[in-house]
């Protein structure tokens, strides 16, 4: 663990165990801790799958047992126009937006970052499974220590400025042994479950959120040899890869042998945007789920310029390995990578993210695939 002289630093309290076991590593370093609760979402969070007033009762209570003060902001601006904003633009273009790596850039290092200055912090810290290392006057952004819970790829957009600031106690450690700590220490959320999802969907179902800020058209589900199956409820709602909720029966051959595979499952391929159709496949191993080759654009580098053209690593979703790949164009305006291995389901919308082992190089949005 660092041992940097004592400073200033804010922490971000979600309610959740990560970050409230960061705010006791930093107070047991000898810092000054405050924490800072952020509100990001206020449309409808009197519902039952907002838990955001739940939350920030977690993060009092944690910050009274560690004897730290804790100010709760409201971000709900910043973040509408910033990240949900653009989250519907892309939805409505028929591509799959990561909020989450949008909101990392632009509110907990950007909005929230500069409010932690505002209070004469030195550093912020957050509870997410990653590192920094400075290296020569450069920082370098690593994954984190625990391979389960990496988060590096929801930060690959982050800079040299916002990484100079920030700090990623727990990125050091297991999970197992951040639970260890809360529950030793008494943490009220030792035992609370991690959140998943978006933030500002909760547990709510997608299909119904999505409703409220969509305009969509019905339209044809086809396969790949040009049959209809059925009708989609809307391009936006559906993704590549996607297996559950297209809404449509086992479709069979007349006279098809049995066992002959007529029964596997189905899988969405391809979105026509212009002719309105959504295109299905039969079978996880599908050549239209399988791609060689990736572009990117919207482009953000963590050393503040492209790496070099050859053999790197990236991974194109975030639940994935590092799969081998040659960069064969790089700049700050268009990446393109070539895969030694077919990648499945590369998805219009999600970031490609480059790695150079454990170092996280950046990387952008995910704009084609062949």
């Amino acid at each position: 663990m660092s041992t940097a002289p004592p400073q200033r630093v804010v922490v971000g309290l979600s309610g959740g165990v990560d970050s409230a076991v960061t705010a006791h590593l930093l107070k047991q370093q000898g810092h000054e801790v405050i924490g800072i609760f952020m509100k990001n979402w206020e449309d409808d969070d009197d519902s039952e799958y907002c838990s955001t007033r739940q939350d920030f009762l977690d993060a009092v209570s944690v910050a009274d047992v560690l004897g730290i003060e804790i100010e709760h902001v409201n971000f709900a601006a910043d973040y509408k126009d910033r990240v949900f904003a653009d989250f519907l633009r892309e939805y409505q273009a028929g591509r799959t937006p990561n909020p989450d790596v949008l909101c990392n850039a632009e509110i907990k290092f950007k909005a929230f970052l500069d409010h932690a200055m505002r209070l004469g912090a030195e550093k912020i810290a957050t509870g997410h499974y990653a590192r920094v290392r400075e290296r020569g006057g450069r920082f370098e952004l690593l994954k984190g220590l625990d391979p389960l819970k990496d988060q590096s790829y929801f930060l690959h957009r982050l800079n040299q400025a916002q990484l100079s600031k920030t700090m990623f106690p727990v990125g050091e450690l297991p999970k197992t042994e951040v639970r260890r700590i809360a529950a030793e220490i008494g943490l009220p959320n030792a035992k609370k479950k991690d959140s998943t999802g978006i933030c500002f969907i909760g547990e709510r179902p997608f299909r119904e959120f999505l409703n409220q800020y969509l305009s969509n058209q019905p339209g044809l589900i086809k396969d790949d040899r040009g049959r209809t199956l059925g009708e989609h409820v809307g391009l936006s709602f559906y993704t590549l890869g996607q297996r559950k909720g297209i809404g449509i029966g086992g479709v069979k051959e007349k006279g098809a042998p049995r066992g002959g595979g007529e029964h596997d499952a189905w899988f969405v391929a391809r979105k026509d945007m212009a002719a309105n159709v959504l295109y299905v496949v039969q079978g996880h191993d599908h050549p239209w789920l399988q791609s060689h080759t990736l572009s990117a654009d919207d482009l953000s580098w963590v050393a503040g310029e492209a790496p070099p053209l050859g053999a790197s690593a990236a991974k194109t979703r975030y639940r994935q390995a590092d799969a081998g790949c040659v960069i064969e164009a790089a700049d700050n305006a268009q990446l393109r990578v070539n895969f030694a291995q077919p990648q499945w389901a590369v998805t219009p919308g999600q970031s490609a993210v480059l790695y150079d082992g454990d170092v996280c190089l950046g990387g952008g949005v995910i704009s084609g695939a062949a």
